[in-house]
C-alpha cells in the first residue's frame, strides 16, 4: 500500500504579505511545494491530499497543482474555521484558522491508508521523504506506532535571527518522549541557545532532534482529533487566536500511551518562508542544490 502525502496550505501568510505557498523558488518558476512533491513521487507516495482554502482554491490549482496532474492522484480537502463540532461555535472576531490539528481533520474523509503530513511552505529535502515513506510502508491503517521526521537543529537555524523550534526528547530506543517548544533559539557559536529569558538563557548543543511539523501517521489519527478537538473548543475556543496545534496533540496522546512515536532521523537541511527577507536564502538553496545534482534546472518536463 502506497501512502498518501497530506499538505497543509490554507495558511493566511498574513506576515508574508501574500500567498507565499504559490511564490516561484525555482528556476523554472517552481514552488517549494513542487520541490516537496517531487521529492515525495520518487520516494513512493501513491496520492497528495492538499488542504486550502476555498478563496484560494482557483489560484492554487493554476499555480502549482496544474504542473503535476497526471503524476500522482491528487485530491482536495478544505479548512474553513466554521467547520466545527455540534455545539460549537466561531466567536466573535474570529478570523485565524484553528491550526493544524484542525486542519488535518478536515482531510478525514480523504485518506484511508498511512500518511505523512507537511507543511505546504517548508522545504524538507529529499532524504526526509525517502526516511518517512519506508517507515509507512511497514505500517497497518489501524496501527497507532506514529513517527516524526527528526531534523537536527543545527540544520534548522537562521543566519538572520531567533527560530521557534520543537525540541524533542527521546528514549534509548528513540521512541518520542516529548516535545518542548522552544520560541526563540539562535546560533551561539557551533551551538545554539533558546534566549526566551533573557537573563536565563538555557544552552543548547545544536545536535538535538527538533520537529519540523512531518509526521507519519495513520487513519487512527482522526479519531484521536475528534475526541481531542472539542477538549480544546471548551478551554481555549473563545480566544481569539488559540490554535489547535498538532505537536500539542500528539504530545498528549504520548503522554496519556495512547500512541508511540517513533523519531526517524534525517540528515536533510530544512528552510522555509515566514517572511519576504527569507526569500533570497531559499531561492539561494535551491539553485545550491540544482548545482548538486540533486535536482534538475526544471523539474517537470
Amino acid at each position: 500500500m502506497k501512502p498518501t502525502l497530506l499538505v497543509l496550505a490554507a495558511g493566511m501568510g498574513s506576515r508574508y504579505g501574500g500567498l507565499k505557498q504559490i511564490d516561484p523558488v525555482g528556476p523554472a518558476g517552481e514552488t517549494i511545494i513542487d520541490y516537496c512533491l517531487y521529492d515525495a513521487i520518487r520516494a513512493g507516495f501513491g496520492k497528495v491530499v492538499f488542504v486550502i482554502r476555498h478563496d484560494i482554491e482557483k489560484d492554487f490549482k493554476e499555480a502549482v497543482t496544474s504542473k503535476f496532474e497526471g503524476r500522482i492522484a491528487i485530491e482536495y480537502a478544505f479548512q474553513e474555521i466554521d467547520k466545527l463540532p455540534t455545539g460549537f461555535s466561531v466567536p466573535a472576531g474570529r478570523k485565524k484558522p484553528w491550526g493544524t490539528g484542525h486542519a488535518i481533520l478536515m482531510a478525514a474523509d480523504n485518506i484511508r491508508e498511512p500518511f505523512a503530513m507537511i507543511n505546504g511552505d517548508d522545504f524538507y529535502g529529499a532524504e526526509s521523504f525517502r526516511v518517512v515513506a519506508k517507515y509507512l510502508q511497514t505500517l497497518a491503517p489501524d496501527s497507532n506506532a506514529y513517527a516524526m521526521v527528526g531534523f537536527i537543529l543545527r540544520n534548522t537555524l537562521s543566519e538572520n535571527g531567533t527560530v521557534a523550534r520543537g525540541i524533542c526528547q527521546v528514549d534509548a530506543s528513540r521512541k518520542l518522549t516529548n516535545v518542548v517548544e522552544m520560541l526563540k533559539i539562535e546560533k551561539a557559536g557551533n551551538a545554539a541557545r533558546n534566549i526566551e529569558d533573557p537573563a536565563k538563557p538555557v544552552a543548547l548543543t545544536a545536535n538535538e532532534y527538533c520537529s519540523m511539523n512531518m509526521w507519519g501517521f495513520t487513519p487512527t489519527l482522526f479519531g484521536h482529533l475528534r475526541d481531542e478537538f472539542p477538549k480544546f473548543l471548551s478551554q481555549f475556543g473563545q480566544q481569539e487566536k488559540s490554535e489547535f496545534l498538532i505537536p500539542s496533540v500528539v504530545n498528549t496522546l504520548v503522554q496519556t500511551g495512547k500512541v508511540t512515536v517513533e523519531v526517524l532521523p534525517t540528515g536533510s537541511s530544512w528552510f522555509g518562508v515566514t517572511y519576504k527577507e527569507d526569500r533570497p536564502t531559499v531561492l539561494a538553496s535551491v539553485r545550491a542544490l540544482i548545482a548538486k545534482g540533486e535536482y534538475p534546472p526544471k523539474l517537470w518536463t
